[in-house]
């Protein structure tokens, strides 16, 4: 019994290793899959851009901004001088944090007593922004300890904290909204990437060669659903964070459809181009695993896209889940109108068209 067990075992693997697919299979995906993982998948913060707005000279308040400078954690890209900017560079997201130094720092300090500065966080990354504040909170520490060793008082320094877009902090503020596009990519990937390969598997697509339909009729017929699917999708996931996990929802319900269909573009558009490619639904689904995995690990959707190598930052540029989870968090929690989010619109509109005609190349190619 084990010598014909032991054989069907060998038969077993020399059939998958004749298959180049096969092969490919069991190296390429685990390759690429920790390469992903291990770069891109860090909680880690470094050179956290952030502000200062001063209106203290004194030199305890120099000695305490000169302390975040010399941090390899944080890296100065603003000194304001307008209190304006503050929210401006926050919205924009161009700072992280805005450390804010009120004018009587040093002289309450210098008189023996205690006081306390502000540090504003962007709080739509929940996780993100406390690791920001524990990260100025070990700072202040350590400047608490060297002042108290040459004045004799402890902690005179205390922090205040506010978080925009997220006051307490609550991560399922920052996690649910981009479950609403992992779960549309998922959905709609599956039901595209498997729509093509099926009828190849069943041997009814040279039926479809028969018909009057046109290739591109055909594409549209096997896109549609996937865009329907997918509204309806994104539909029940938008309806359960609001009414059920109570998700703020401050925007446009106008302006986060249209998010959504032009997102359903790419995504329709890579699913129909693996569906192209595949013969059966196995490689199918294979494929639209290959590429959902890295496409919402390199998103943003966990870990910030900031704390990734530049290789890997310039490799989600062509992710739309990047692009997507922007706009949602956007629209749900800032109430960001639509000209603000031309600029993840744009290469949204651009990755679906290219891959939809890659993937009308690819269809027409396969029928002949």
């Amino acid at each position: 019994m084990w010598k014909r067990i032991y054989a069907l075992m060998i038969k077993e693997f020399l059939a998958l290793m004749k298959d180049k697919a096969g092969r490919l299979v069991l190296v390429g995906p685990p390759v690429i899959q920790i390469l992903v993982f291990g770069y891109a998948a860090t909680f880690d913060l470094k050179h956290v851009p952030y502000a200062v707005y001063s209106e203290d000279r004194g030199y305890l308040s120099r000695d305490l901004l000169a302390a975040f400078q010399g941090s390899s954690s944080f890296t100065l890209k603003a000194v304001l001088h307008d209190e304006r900017r503050v929210a401006e560079l926050v919205q924009s997201k161009k700072v992280l944090m805005v450390i804010r130094i009120g004018q009587n720092f040093s002289a309450d300090l210098a008189r023996g007593g205690t006081t306390a500065f502000q540090i504003i966080v962007d709080g739509r990354n929940s996780n993100t922004a406390m690791l920001v504040v524990n990260y100025a909170g070990t700072i202040v520490k350590a400047f608490n300890e060297n002042l108290a060793q040459s004045h004799g008082r402890a902690m005179p320094v205390r922090i205040d904290t506010r978080a925009w877009f997220n006051p307490n902090l609550e991560s399922r503020w920052f996690f649910i909204p981009g479950i609403v596009g992992l779960l549309t990519l998922l959905i709609t990937m599956l039901v595209t990437s498997l729509s093509v390969a099926r009828e190849r598997e069943q041997g009814t697509f040279d039926q479809l060669l028969v018909t009057p339909m046109s290739p591109l009729e055909i594409l549209i017929g096997k896109a549609l659903p996937g865009f329907l699917i997918g509204i309806f999708e994104a539909t029940v996931v938008v309806l359960a964070a609001v009414f059920w996990f109570k998700i703020p929802f401050l925007g446009s319900v106008l302006t986060l459809y249209l998010c959504i269909l032009i997102f359903l573009l790419p995504a329709v558009g890579m699913g129909l181009m693996i569906s192209s490619i595949a013969v059966t639904q196995q490689q199918g689904l294979l494929g639209a695993f290959f590429f959902m995995v890295p496409a919402i690990i390199l998103s943003g959707f966990a870990t910030p896209i900031r704390n990734m190598p530049e290789i890997v930052q310039d490799l989600t540029l062509i992710n739309p889940m990047r692009y997507f989870l922007v706009m949602l968090r956007g629209v749900f929690l800032e109430g960001t109108p639509l000209h603000l989010l031309l600029p993840e619109l744009w290469p949204l509109v651009a990755i679906g068209l290219v891959s939809l005609a890659i993937a009308g190349w690819l269809f027409r190619n396969r029928m002949y």
